[in-house]
């Protein structure tokens, strides 16, 4: 019941969140200054604490049951933080012409996302494959950032749009919900290391997605060898963190969508 009670208090503000960003006008500068402060989740689990009798053989845990939630806040907060950064870069792609420079400018963001999880999951998690991987895509994901920085400061957007610049940005749009809807889901789990896994798991579907449009209408070498890079890195770390989560999980059902998705 407090698991669910979480979700839906953070389901209620990100979407808020979220939604107020999309009404914010869109300028199409070369370069998008992540954001540093946005609305945040300060759900706490006061209610539980408030009916809890007084015990004195119940103070240990209950003191160790509330510096839990007070972590779990933290992280949600940060988790939340990062995913509004990203939603608010990755809208500004949504509205270019050029499907090779929307691409980059979405992944661009995209990317930013990863690197600000991973750094979440080294802080909270304890994990150590876990770890790894969240290192990992700093790594390599950093790489990728500056690849595509590059790229963008000599590739402004197209003037108009081209022949397939409305299926591009449908496929977009289709992708980027489905993605923020199973990450909601994903890093309102309680534990650091599962919350990590089940956001990054559809976060990666969402890159690898991603670049198959990018190779179904984009013509730039370069961002099309990117794309069919991107793929060839993250699938493994898919089939890493389903596993993962398939081993480590209580209940494997909660992890069928997700599985079924990366088909």
């Amino acid at each position: 019941m407090i698991a669910s009670h979480r979700f839906a208090l953070f389901a209620t503000s990100m979407s808020a969140a979220l939604l107020l960003s999309a009404c914010q006008p869109v300028t199409e500068d070369t370069e998008v200054i992540p954001v540093e402060e946005t609305t945040s989740t300060t759900s706490e689990p006061s209610e539980a604490a408030h009916d809890m009798d007084a015990h004195a053989g119940h103070d240990m845990a209950a003191g160790d049951t509330m510096t839990d939630e007070a972590q779990m806040t933290d992280m949600l907060k940060d988790y939340t933080e990062s995913m509004t950064s990203m939603h608010n870069e990755m809208m500004v792609s949504m509205g270019y012409n050029d499907p090779d420079t929307a691409f980059a400018k979405g992944m661009l963001g995209h990317h930013r996302g990863a690197v600000d999880m991973a750094k979440i999951e080294l802080k909270y998690g304890t994990d150590e494959a876990m770890r790894k991987l969240a290192q990992d895509i700093i790594d390599s994901q950093q790489v990728e950032i500056d690849i595509m920085k590059k790229w963008l400061a000599s590739h402004p957007d197209a003037p108009k749009p081209k022949p397939h610049t409305e299926a591009m940005q449908a496929a977009y749009a289709k992708g980027m919900n489905t993605m923020h809807s199973d990450m909601m889901l994903g890093i309102a789990e309680p534990e650091a290391d599962m919350a990590f896994a089940r956001g990054m798991l559809p976060h990666h579907i969402g890159a690898v997605d991603m670049a198959k449009v990018q190779l179904q209408y984009g013509t730039d070498e370069e961002m099309r060898k990117l794309a069919q890079d991107i793929i060839d890195t993250q699938q493994p770390e898919i089939e890493l963190m389903q596993n993962w989560i398939g081993r480590t999980s209580f209940d494997g059902k909660e992890t069928n969508n997700l599985t079924d998705s990366a088909q």
